[in-house]
């Protein structure tokens, strides 16, 4: 009997990151690809600032829960989510780091880690707004969990039909994140 193959993610930085659209997007992209999908969205609070979450699980079979509790994957944005969801992740799991509002080492070795310095990219490109890109794509370049090409057709789809001037912004901080980060296998490295 095959044994079901899923990844559990769980987005989480301040409201306002766009945690959910990293969410919506990755959703998008492994929809465009064939596989089975779920997403959940929680705020620890109701305005922009406060704590926001997202767990998206994407898998070939049927999912039976939607709820992640022990993600195989996490994608941090600030410092507080680093430290409420690392203890969390799986042992030889993923992590992506936003290492410019993230300022401290890995407290674990047994994960992988994606080092991309999310904020100052968009900074670069002009818009605070677009970090949450540069980490997408970061992950993208290095999870393997979805072709980059499903994320562009997702990010299309979607800013075409709500913003199409957003669009070529939004892509270049999807292709610069995934050229400006850099991928640590789970041996014991730490730092950056």
């Amino acid at each position: 009997m095959k044994q079901p193959t899923q990844t559990r993610i769980i987005i989480a930085g301040f409201g306002g990151q766009g945690i959910v659209l990293i969410g919506n997007l990755i959703a998008r992209g492994a929809l465009i690809e064939g596989k089975n999908v779920t997403g959940m969205v929680a705020y620890g609070a109701e305005m922009r600032g406060g704590t926001a979450y997202a767990t998206v699980v994407v898998s070939e079979d049927e999912i039976a829960c939607p709820f992640v509790e022990k993600p195989d994957t996490a994608i941090v944005l600030n410092r507080p989510s680093m430290d409420k969801f690392e203890p969390a992740v799986q042992p030889g799991g993923l992590i992506l780091v936003n290492t410019s509002l993230v300022q401290r080492d890995l407290k674990r070795m047994d994960i992988s880690t994606i080092f991309v310095a999310a904020t100052e990219i968009a900074q670069e490109l002009g818009n605070l707004k677009v970090a949450n890109l540069a980490a997408l794509g970061a992950f993208i370049q290095h999870s393997g969990l979805l072709q980059p090409q499903s994320i562009q057709q997702a990010a299309e789809d979607l800013f075409s039909s709500k913003n199409p001037k957003l669009l070529p912004l939004n892509l270049a901080a999807l292709k610069a994140g995934m050229h400006q980060s850099r991928f640590m296998e789970a041996v014991g490295l730490t730092g950056r």
